[in-house]
């Protein structure tokens, strides 16, 4: 039987640091891949050699910000609090245990010292980082997108016309000029505001956009989960398929569609990567027409499945016109031919002549009433939307295995940045911090898929040994009719 130890403010640090933390703990496992003295050369231009105090190391505080965030921690008072008493943070970070660590404000200067563009160029560093060990393939992404609830109350959201008075409202404010009040005459936002006509919504009249006045970038989306309407920004991610590494990431409005933005991911992923992309997946929100065409055109195989075609009205559907892509018409059920007529958004109408429906005997059933001819709408990229309409009937044989992979490994990495890393809601303001804090997520998300690889002997070696493996797996598991495990990896 032992008393009191009094002992308790005596240290001993002979062995180290490392000695203290466990060798499974996340922080000890990522720092045995991540090599960060690449980091001065790319920051330096940022700082002053000549005067001024002197800065905090750099190295330092992007690891400070990496533990943050593979700790779950992402906001930086609870941080740098945690990591005053912490072991593991100090010595991840270079920090002994009488050393002063920085304040939760240096953070924050230091993301506006470095800015977007060289965090966009650390988090391709870590990707390179991952293709060196053979974690990624390049050939296979799967693209997916989520929701990011913004810093900001629904009551602060109002119109944008709203916003963009007050902005020069203040504007003019600074320069000593007159004011404009918000409701004089002249002003067409408000004009238009103020016109109460109900009815359809007029193609030149723009959309009237909700906006925070705390947070300008962040504008209502509809959260399709939960119900209703919150402001938000938009998260992108491309995740490659061989070990579920993210490869790209984008920020956007909360009220984009992600359709719009395909291309651009599959054309950063192949920058990136240096790796022609062969296979793309993603869900029926990325089913366009644009999407199908651009990406044949680019030799890329869409595995997307189309959205369902509209419910049956009283009028004859457009899809029973025939669109010949060949010869530019369309040909009605008639056997008559409609001729291009005009431009509309990113696509053609036909329309066809007035005397051939006048005569025709399915008129009623065809033409809407108060219109002399039939319209069919085609939009760009038409032929490739019918035939991945097509191959939705051999769905099962050609792309079943693709879409499922689709399904555990973009959404799941999506799920792993909400979960784990706290990426459900953003902790900071702005378009530009919002994307920050998703690259630095995706920057700790691909460090513990790295980690992770000194576990697996094959991964690093060259890629005919790796596809030897993947197809011998694939044998053993359809040999005794098993169902393969779905991991971080495969």
């Amino acid at each position: 039987m032992q008393g009191r130890n009094d002992q308790q403010d005596r240290i001993e640090t002979i062995a180290g640091l490392h000695s203290l933390i466990p060798d499974d703990y996340i922080l000890k496992k990522v720092n045995k891949v991540l090599k960060t003295g690449w980091v001065h050369d790319i920051v330096r231009h940022t700082y002053s050699q000549e005067m001024g105090r002197n800065s905090i190391d750099p190295e330092a505080a992007l690891r400070l910000m990496l533990a943050g965030f593979l700790l779950g921690i992402v906001h930086d008072r609870r941080l740098c609090s945690e990591a005053r008493v912490n072991v593991a943070i100090r010595w991840f970070c270079g920090y002994g245990l009488m050393d002063p660590m920085p304040d939760h404000s240096t953070l924050t200067r230091i993301r506006e010292r470095w800015g977007l563009e060289l965090f966009k160029e650390m988090f391709q560093r870590v990707v390179g980082m991952c293709i060196e060990a053979g974690l990624v393939d390049g050939k296979t992404i799967h693209v997916d997108s989520t929701l990011i609830r913004a810093d900001a109350s629904i009551s602060s959201m109002v119109d944008e016309y709203i916003v963009k008075v007050l902005e020069e409202n203040s504007e003019e404010k600074k320069e000593g000029e007159a004011v404009k009040p918000a409701g004089a005459a002249g002003d067409s936002d408000n004009c238009k505001r103020g016109n109460k006509k109900r009815g359809r919504r007029k193609r030149n009249r723009p959309k009237i956009t909700k906006r925070s006045l705390t947070d300008p970038d962040a504008v209502l989306a509809r959260d399709r989960r939960r119900g209703g309407f919150i402001p938000a920004y938009k998260g992108h991610l491309a995740v490659d398929d061989r070990c579920g590494v993210i490869v790209d990431v984008e920020v956007t409005e909360g009220s984009v569609n992600e359709g719009t933005r395909l291309i651009g991911q599959v054309e950063r992923v192949e920058s990136n990567t240096g790796v022609k992309v062969v296979k793309v997946t993603a869900d029926a929100a990325y089913a366009t027409s644009a999407n199908y065409g651009e990406l044949e055109e680019m030799g890329i195989d869409p595995v997307i499945p189309p959205q369902p075609e509209r419910k049956k009205g009283k009028k004859i559907p457009a899809r029973r016109f025939k669109y010949d892509a060949k010869h530019d018409h369309v040909v009605c059920l008639e056997g008559r031919k409609l001729k291009r007529s005009g431009a509309i958004d990113e696509g053609w109408t036909y329309r066809a002549k007035a005397h051939d429906c006048r005569k025709c005997r399915l008129r009623e059933r065809c033409v809407q009433a108060g219109r002399s001819s039939r319209s069919i709408y085609i939009p760009d990229g038409f032929p490739a939307l019918l035939r991945g309409r097509r191959r939705k009937h051999r769905w099962k044989e050609e792309c079943a295995d693709s879409y499922t992979r689709h399904r555990w490994i973009a959404e799941g990495r999506v799920a792993e940045t909400k979960v784990q890393h706290q990426m459900s809601r953003a902790v900071r303001r702005g378009l530009p911090n919002v994307t920050i804090q998703a690259l630095v997520t995706a920057m700790a998300i691909n460090l513990k898929r790295l980690s992770a690889s000194l576990f697996m002997p094959f991964i690093g070696l060259n890629e005919r040994f790796q596809d030897f493996v993947m197809n011998f797996r694939v044998l053993i598991f359809e040999f005794f009719n098993l169902r393969p495990i779905q991991s971080q990896f495969f």
